[in-house]
């Protein structure tokens, strides 16, 4: 009796004890493992935002050294998304094939010598030979990288890690519009193609830090090495019991036994790729369609709504913005690189404790009033013969406020979302699809953005982006589930109920809490 504690404020020790159960955990520290992991791996996004920055000045000066036309120009610039179409249709069968790892080195070498082919390009049709061998390797890259990060990454540090691809993404698109300043000194025959092949860079240092990184956990489980897959999930997770849960539920979702603990086992052939696509196109199950409707649909509104108009045609904006000389539209676009990597930066950080949904919520509102303002801006300087400053200074700081929206929510969320919401079985497949969608209307807008401005005037294309946001705004707040700090295997269950989600998890949070309290209880 007399070691006993006494009670502090009319509260017993026991009761404290209880009361300490039902505290919420410490939050996990980083883990640095999984940190170098999907930051190895996000290096290959560098890829397309190198492609996307160099092309937005380089070609002003493939037009002035090849004297091609104002569709030709829009259609070089554009076509390499349809070209992707090829890498990301093949990535989901290759990384299943020879793993998430390698089709990582296989990006970076296929985007090597389509740099270097631009690079030494003599003529319109030799440039275009380039951009399609460097399509397919920004087709690889961009289904690969978000895939991978998601499976490495433990659920309280996936969004923040899966945010990765599209932060190089932007480095990337930095680093292209810093080479059009730098070499835009050169003569017009060599400034272009000191631009375009210097991209074949990058992918070497990619192909040396692959050599450092594991192979993806989901991977080894869907091929039967379990004991290699452990050591992987030992690793890039929080705690070894997380570890164990992680792999548990992998095991479960490849088909394989909770109680199987053998290194290697035999793992179904359908867990190998076999009846994907007919599970995904032909006779999906609810939640599969209300899954593919998101992960696809996000892909769809992210390009839609006009962000790589604003970063490939950079120039051409600021030009109609009331900026002519080469010089200072270069360092324009240079800024708008800059306030998009500085807010990717900030989102990254915010993923994980605001959530998918309130971010891309917010970012997707700013760029619909950010857009509003460039439209109407764009529409005054166009309608006016002299010189409007107060509308030149609205639509160079929407420009600037659009891309900062973007860069916090619908950019990094779009990659971070269709990563973790498709069932392991259908992840590399159902990420192709997205990815594709994402290319081909990259590709039309790329394709199509000078002719659409001159048909309907610079102001109005921005009032149609607009519009198109707005649609998306009422997609994401209808169909849209957070899945902020769930495991990739829980994150299925929320899907399936469409417009009614809120309603299914409200059932599934009362259902864990009640676990919770009876775990709790019995222990």
């Amino acid at each position: 009796m007399a070691d006993r504690k006494p009670e502090e404020n009319g509260v017993s020790g026991k009761t404290k004890e209880l009361m300490a159960d039902f505290d919420p955990p410490p939050p996990p520290k980083k883990n640095k493992y999984a940190f170098a992991c999907a930051m190895l791996a996000s290096m290959t996004s560098v890829l397309l935002g190198y492609d996307i920055g160099v092309m937005s000045g380089a070609q002003i000066y493939i037009q002035k050294d090849l004297h091609c036309s104002d569709n030709q120009i829009e259609i070089l610039v554009g076509i390499l998304n349809l070209y992707s179409l090829v890498g990301s249709f093949a990535a989901g069968r290759t990384s299943d094939w020879i793993g998430r790892r390698y089709t990582i080195v296989l990006a970076g070498a296929i985007f090597f010598l389509g740099a270097l082919l631009m690079g030494f390009a003599t003529n319109y049709t030799f440039l275009m030979v380039g951009r399609f061998v460097a399509g397919i390797g920004v087709g690889y890259a961009l289904m690969i990288a978000p895939v991978y990060t998601a499976e490495v990454s433990p659920a309280s540090a996936r969004g923040f890690l899966t945010s990765f691809p599209e932060v190089f993404i932007n480095a990337g698109i930095l680093l292209g519009y810093v080479s059009n300043y730098a070499f835009s000194k050169l003569p017009v025959h060599l400034g272009w193609r000191f631009m375009l092949g210097i991209g074949a860079i990058p992918s070497i240092f990619l192909a040396l830090g692959v050599l450092g990184m594991p192979e993806s956990p989901r991977w080894l489980v869907m091929q039967g090495r379990l004991g290699d897959a452990k050591i992987v999930l030992d690793k890039t997770s929080d705690s070894l019991e997380e570890s164990k849960l992680r792999l548990i539920d992998i095991k479960e979702a490849a088909g394989i036994p909770e109680d199987c603990n053998d290194d290697i086992v035999q793992v179904s052939k359908q867990s190998h790729g076999q009846g994907i696509w007919k599970e995904l196109l032909v006779h999906p199950t609810p939640t599969v369609l209300h899954i593919l409707i998101a992960g696809v649909g996000i892909h769809f509104f992210q390009q839609a709504s006009g962000i790589d108009a604003v970063v490939l045609y950079s120039p051409r904006i600021f030009e109609k913005a009331g900026i002519v000389k080469d010089t200072p539209k270069l360092l324009a676009t240079i800024a708008v690189g800059f306030v998009k990597t500085v807010f990717i930066l900030v989102a990254t950080f915010l993923l994980d404790k605001i959530g998918r949904r309130p971010l891309l919520l917010s970012s997707v509102a700013g760029m619909i009033l950010s857009l509003v303002g460039l439209g109407f801006g764009l529409t005054i300087i166009d309608h006016n013969d002299h010189k409007i400053q107060w509308a030149v200074t609205l639509s160079i700081t929407t420009i600037l406020s659009y891309v900062a929206f973007f860069s916090i929510g619908m950019g990094p969320i779009t990659w971070v979302y269709s990563s973790e919401i498709f069932p392991l079985k259908l992840r590399a497949q159902g990420c192709s699809m997205g990815v594709a969608m994402n290319r081909v209307v990259s590709g039309v807008i790329g394709m199509t953005f000078i002719s659409l401005y001159k048909a309907i005037s610079i102001g109005g294309a921005f009032f149609l982006f607009t519009g198109v946001a707005m649609v998306g705004f009422l997609f994401f707040f209808t169909l849209f589930p957070e899945t902020q700090g769930k495991n990739l295997e829980e994150v299925e269950q929320v899907f399936g109920t469409f417009f009614r989600w809120r309603t299914r998890q409200a059932e599934l949070d009362r259902q864990k809490e009640a676990e919770m309290i009876t775990n709790k209880a019995e222990n």
